[in-house]
């Protein structure tokens, strides 16, 4: 479908002929998973509908109510480790701005290191050039869907 393009009957059914396939799918996969545990109608525990903790719990949908470190921890022991993985903040407390350029050729540059200033700018001018117009882009192209 092209939001760009009247709509074409043809494509409509192709779509939902896969929505269709992928919600098959997915029943299936919570019938394996879940098996006897499953309590309600079928028409009713695969309408799409969205439940809360409680109701899901009452259909078999759901075991219980609880938040994944102690869940874990109940299962497997105390020894269970989960840390927090989040962006490297800078003395300010803001992310650390990163360029990737890997799919380049050239490790990640960090701005905030002194690797990046050590770098041969001459032999990775034109990758660091390249990461930063591919990021532009790709942020462009998401903006015109108002993302």
């Amino acid at each position: 479908l092209d939001p760009f393009l009247p709509e074409n009957p043809d494509d409509v059914e192709r779509l939902k002929a896969l929505q269709k396939d992928i919600h098959q799918g997915f029943i299936d996969l919570v019938k394996q998973s879940r098996g006897s545990r499953l309590k309600g109608p079928e028409q009713t525990l695969f309408s799409g509908e969205y439940w809360t903790g409680p109701k899901a719990i009452e259909l078999g949908l759901a075991d219980g109510i609880g938040d994944l470190r102690q869940t874990l921890k109940e299962r497997f022991g105390d020894k269970v480790m989960t840390p927090l993985i989040s962006p490297e903040r800078s003395l300010f407390g803001r992310a650390r701005p990163r360029i990737d350029l890997q799919g380049l050729g050239s490790p990640g540059l960090d701005l905030m290191s002194r690797d990046f200033m050590s770098h041969d700018f001459v032999s990775h001018g034109a990758e660091l050039a390249g990461g930063i117009i591919s990021a532009l882009e790709a942020r462009a192209l998401w903006a015109r869907y108002g993302l």
